[in-house]
């Protein structure tokens, strides 16, 4: 039985904020989902059986909010708020789906993945046709700035999934070259998310580049989380295997700092637990344990946490140039309750 671990027992005041931005932006986001439902019709019956499998399996919907809640903060009045976040969540959506066939993952959000029902090529397919709905949405938009930052930021994920391909199953990796993995692959999206609510807000260039970067350094530290969580919660607070990137040989920043920090025996055991995944050949549950002993005896989990909290102050940061409000309070909190997830 694999061992699951407590980071830290505090107790943290901003569990509710998620639910407070689902609440305040109710209305908007109802419309989001209508607009995603509208643009999954196909003549292909196939393309929204599979979309509806992702979409609807209760993700948080963080991007989008990012996007209702920049153009919030940044006083927009207009409608393409609705359209550019829908256009933001299947941008997600797509990359969702060629992740699990690239890591060949099983699970997503506690549900088979699309891969694992319908097959790779489905998966793969049904991922290009929600990216050109989402292209389709922002030209309908008929803003040049904010397609030119979405599409921007499609290319940059898929750079950032390229270099997470080349880095796997190798532990010895520095931390730089991680972060700036998650930083394309993870946070550029969340940085474009933000950005675009300012440029259709019509935001001074000042406030457009305060909210880029708000999204970019939550985003780094929405994924160092999401990083000790695999080795340290359970599959329903997760909505995967714990232990999902250690079997699939991904190496996150809890393994780069423990195989930095390591003995010889320390490095020699990352090394061959992330290659022997290949042929599954190895004990997976005592690996496991072993790997969780690491993770701990190292402070490799602990200090993933402690770096996912400095990004999350530089995106409170961030904000400080636009004056106190409701909304500037909520994506402050939303910032606590990213890093309050590995408590």
């Amino acid at each position: 039985m694999a061992t699951i671990i407590n980071i830290n027992a505090e107790q943290q005041s901003t569990s509710n904020t998620l639910d407070d931005l689902h609440l305040y932006f109710a209305e908007d986001l109802s419309q989001v989902e209508a607009t995603l439902t509208a643009h999954l019709a196909s003549a292909a019956s196939l393309i929204p059986e599979v979309s509806e499998h992702i979409i609807g399996a209760g993700g948080k919907r963080l991007r989008p909010l990012l996007t209702l809640s920049a153009s919030r903060i940044a006083g927009y009045r207009g409608a393409h708020h609705i359209t550019m976040a829908a256009a933001v969540e299947f941008m997600h959506t797509a990359t969702l789906l060629h992740d699990d066939v690239v890591d060949g993952s099983d699970l997503r959000r506690g549900k088979p993945t699309a891969r694992k029902i319908w097959g790779n090529p489905t998966s793969v397919l049904v991922g290009d046709f929600l990216l050109g709905q989402a292209f389709r949405m922002m030209v309908a938009a008929g803003n040049l700035a904010t397609l030119d930052v979405l599409s921007n930021a499609a290319a940059v994920i898929a750079e950032g999934e390229v270099m997470q391909l080349a880095a796997m199953r190798n532990a010895d990796i520095s931390e730089d070259n991680y972060l700036r993995i998650i930083e394309a692959k993870t946070a550029a999206l969340f940085a474009a998310a933000a950005e675009v609510g300012g440029i259709l807000a019509g935001a001074s260039e000042t406030e457009i580049e305060a909210l880029k970067s708000y999204g970019k350094n939550l985003g780094i530290a929405f994924q160092l989380v999401d990083d000790a969580l695999d080795y340290g919660s359970v599959n329903r607070v997760l909505g995967k295997n714990t232990g999902e990137d250690f079997r699939e040989g991904k190496v996150t920043l809890p393994v780069v700092l423990a195989y930095r920090r390591g003995d010889q025996t320390g490095r020699a055991f990352w090394e061959r637990a992330m290659s022997a995944q290949i042929d599954g050949s190895n004990d997976y549950e005592a690996d496991f344990e072993m790997a969780v002993q690491y993770l701990q005896t190292t402070g490799a989990l602990q200090d993933t946490v402690a770096r996912a909290t400095h990004f999350g102050e530089r995106a409170k940061d961030a904000l400080a140039l636009f004056p106190p409000s409701d909304m500037r309070t909520l994506l402050i909190q939303l910032s606590e309750f990213c890093i309050a997830r590995a408590y």
